[in-house]
């Protein structure tokens, strides 16, 4: 009996949304607005609503509601988080009572579904609910009843009505988490978009069987109501001080569902304040403990950790050797910074590896050996011997060895044991020679020596002569770090500044034939990192690949291409300053433990071949990389592709298109003419890109020798075999996203082909083969690229 007077009592102040919709600023048919006005809103009656345009980015624009008359503009409402809307683009009610958002070329971005039909106007009301309405006053369709994450005083949600958390702070795309009411009347929250079993849900209602609907009401509870209006479950309790107060309850894109207030009557420096003070707890109290499912990475991304901060939110966190894989979310996953350790039995690099140790860590359900009644010590070496071993966890004398990918990470005081994770030692530790006695030796010669006096005579002609060698050689350089200063308009560096801002030479970010590359950071502020390229060895061919690099990327200006900030030419010295690409190389990525997604592999191919085209035909003078690879793609932090590493690279006039060198570039993606004395051109890199090409479509490396099906070991042959068979989809038929999208696969085959053809001239531009992949030019059928390509 008490619930039942709770249930009218709460819902006596409860608005229905079945009252008519208001009628002051009613928006007639024909009604639109364009996405490049600055002022294009719709108001409700009292102005405290918007409904319109907020640009998100230069030339992107996201169709929302927001509050109108607070400083930040809150958005509690977004239609096209994933696809914003170009400058220009219409949300139109048309003359026959559709709401249509569509593009200046008219692609339809967005309308309501399921499409409703009788629409007499719209209105923005003051509730922050935006409606179609009929001409019997009856709402057709209302934001409402299709929320995004936010739910406002006087929403209520029906069974089977979900809400979406976003992708991250910014960025409105739909994230990882969501909750739904269920059919069943369960409400349930999920951290994957479709969760394979009720039990993987993060926080439940408990209310199986008897929950109808879940409202927000104007003094404040978020509660679950019963058919007949009885209260079954308070999600938020007491009473939030509603008069000179917005509300909103969120669910925010760490998975946490908040309730926040904000004075209406608020300065400037007044935001929004969370309600918990009044009400309950965060819902889940602690996200970091309340996920732990067999599949999926948990509350953080895979290869991070969960942790509870100083203002109980909570906070992901890359184990040490590891970084973020996207700089712009940290909720997103780590990956390791260093190389695995090898599973060849012949080299087990056990001396190549140590432990760091991290207290009250785990990552749960990511076990695949147990071992008891075992010390610290033994569990230690068992996973340093064991190459499959990540990380393992000690405690009350249990190890359990953990592998790539870790999840479910979490850093509570409530984990008692110690975690101990295995990384890779530094390898810049000196030896030592060990040429004692030879040295005692050369010093009693040259004693010797030094008693003769034609000896001196002779040595003083010679360093006077070195002497003036010196000084002739560094006017030439001098003259040259001029020349290639103007050429290139980039910034000189010191040897000691450099050294500066790398600690000393200290984070190693790789290394490659000509050198090794580590982490910097220009100034004072920690945004201006960089990567510092220092050159191994002064000989002549690094003397040749620093300038190489110098003139090749100093000339460039495009998206697809890693900025040279500047250089350093002092003494011996030679070092090259670029952007950080945080997200380190291709290679990594796409060979690594997780497949990326289809359209990320589309986008990147994309990326590659446009920076190509604009080295062979967009520069001053045009450019042959010579070396494309997966490892000479970096990927920044929204993971866009930019080709880098010009140290091979082959700078040609405005007229010319052929040039004869010496065979540059690596095995099994060098062009068959290489090998044939025959005059290379720009088709070297085509060639090149068509191996990367069919790499990115498979998602594993052109040669497997440990392939099970021999035809497989070369993967263009198996890419030839499969597109003459008919059977594409062979290729990707364990990646469900390329395999819905197949139309799009074949073509890209087919360009790959063509880029692979043995005869240089079948070879296409890279204009064209940027054209032929963003599907503005018909692919025609190729030809057998020919088996002599299958060079390992």
């Amino acid at each position: 009996m008490a619930s039942v007077m709770l249930g009218i009592l709460l819902l006596l102040v409860t608005l229905p949304l079945s009252a008519k919709a208001q009628t002051n600023s009613n928006l007639t048919l024909g009604s639109s607005l364009t996405a490049d006005d600055r002022s294009s809103s719709w108001l409700s009656p009292s102005g405290e609503f918007a409904f319109g345009f907020r640009r998100m980015r230069r030339g992107a624009h996201l169709l929302a509601v927001w509050f109108e008359k607070i400083e930040d503009q809150t958005i509690v409402w977004s239609a096209n988080g994933d696809d914003l809307a170009p400058d220009g683009s219409k949300i139109q009610l048309t003359a026959d009572g559709r709401l249509v958002l569509a593009d200046p070329n008219g692609r339809e971005l967005w309308s309501p579904s399921p499409t409703v039909t009788g629409v007499a106007y719209a209105a923005m009301l003051d509730t922050g609910n935006f409606v179609l309405v009929s001409q019997n006053y009856v709402n057709l369709w209302e934001t409402f009843s299709q929320p995004t994450d936010t739910i406002l005083p006087t929403q209520q949600l029906d069974q089977g009505t979900t809400v979406n958390a976003r992708y991250s702070e910014m960025n409105y795309s739909t994230g990882r988490f969501h909750f739904i009411l269920q059919d069943d009347g369960n409400l349930e929250f999920y951290a994957t978009p479709t969760p394979s079993d009720p039990s993987d849900a993060y926080w439940a209602s408990n209310t199986l069987g008897t929950s109808f609907r879940l409202i927000f009401n104007q003094s404040g509870q978020v509660y679950l109501t019963a058919m007949n209006g009885t209260v079954l479950n308070l999600v938020t309790s007491g009473t939030v001080p509603n008069s000179g107060f917005y509300q909103r309850a969120i669910l925010e894109y760490d998975g946490v569902f908040r309730q926040y207030i904000h004075p209406k009557t608020a300065n400037s420096s007044s935001g929004w304040a969370m309600a918990w003070s009044m009400v309950s707890s965060p819902v889940p109290p602690n996200i970091c403990t309340s996920i732990s499912q067999n599949i999926g990475p948990g509350a953080c991304g895979f290869n991070s950790y969960c942790a509870l901060g100083d203002d109980q939110r909570p906070r992901c966190h890359c184990p040490p050797g590891y970084t973020l894989l996207d700089s712009t979310n940290e909720m997103n996953g780590c990956r390791q910074d260093f190389i695995p350790q090898s599973c060849d039995g012949s080299r087990p690099e056990t001396d190549q590896f140590t432990f760091q140790y991290m207290l009250n860590t785990n990552w749960p359900l990511s076990d695949y050996e147990r071992s008891v009644v075992q010390t610290e010590d033994w569990c230690r070496e068992a996973c340093l011997v064991d190459c499959f071993c990540a990380v393992a966890i000690f405690g009350d004398g249990i190890c359990w060895k953990k592998k790539i990918p870790l999840s479910n990470g979490r850093m509570v005081p409530s984990e008692i044991g110690k975690a101990l994770l295995k990384v890779r030692i530094n390898n810049s530790t000196s030896k030592s020679t060990g040429n004692g006695n030879k040295n005692s030796t050369l010093i009693i010669i040259g004693s010797v020596l030094l008693s003769s006096s034609v000896f001196v005579n002779l040595l003083l002609l010679l360093i006077t002569y070195l002497i003036y060698r010196s000084f002739r050689s560094r006017d030439y350089k001098l003259s040259r770090l001029v020349q290639i200063n103007q050429a290139t308009c980039t910034q000189t560096f010191t040897y000691q500044e450099l050294q500066e801002a790398t600690d000393g030479f200290k984070e190693e970010l790789g290394r490659g034939a000509f050198g090794t590359v580590y982490k910097g950071v220009l100034g004072s502020k920690e945004a201006n990192f960089v990567a510092v390229k220092v050159l191994a060895t002064r000989t002549g061919e690094s003397e040749k690949e620093f300038e190489r690099e110098v003139n090749a990327i100093g000339q460039t200006n495009h998206k697809n291409l890693v900025q040279l900030h500047g250089f350093c030419s002092e003494g011996q010295h030679r070092l090259l300053v670029y952007e950080l690409m945080s997200n380190g190389t291709l290679a990594d990525f796409l060979f690594g433990a997780s497949r990326p997604s289809w359209y990320k592999r589309i986008e990147i191919a994309c990326g590659v071949a446009r920076g190509l085209s604009y080295l062979h035909d967009d520069c001053t003078r045009h450019i042959i990389h010579c070396d494309i690879k997966p490892q000479n793609i970096l990927l920044d932090g929204s993971l866009a592709a930019k080709i880098s590493d010009f140290g091979l690279a082959k700078l040609l006039m405005g007229n010319q298109t052929r040039t004869t060198t010496g065979v540059r570039g690596t095995r099994g993606y060098l062009a068959p003419e290489w090998f044939r004395n025959m005059p290379i051109s720009s088709k070297v890199d085509v060639y090149s890109f068509g191996i990367l090409l069919v790499e990115l479509i498979c998602c594993r490396k052109n040669y497997e020798p440990e392939a099970e099906i021999e035809a497989q070991i070369v993967l263009v042959d198996w890419v030839y075999d499969c597109y003459h068979d008919g059977s594409v989809l062979k290729l990707v038929e364990s990646d469900e996203e390329a395999s819905s999208d197949i139309k799009r696969v074949r073509r890209f085959v087919m360009t790959a082909l063509w880029c692979i053809q043995e005869d240089p001239a079948l070879r296409p531009t890279m204009k064209k083969i940027t054209q032929m992949l963003e599907g503005a030019v018909e692919v025609p059928v190729p030809p057998d690229p020919s088996s002599s390509i299958s060079s390992k």
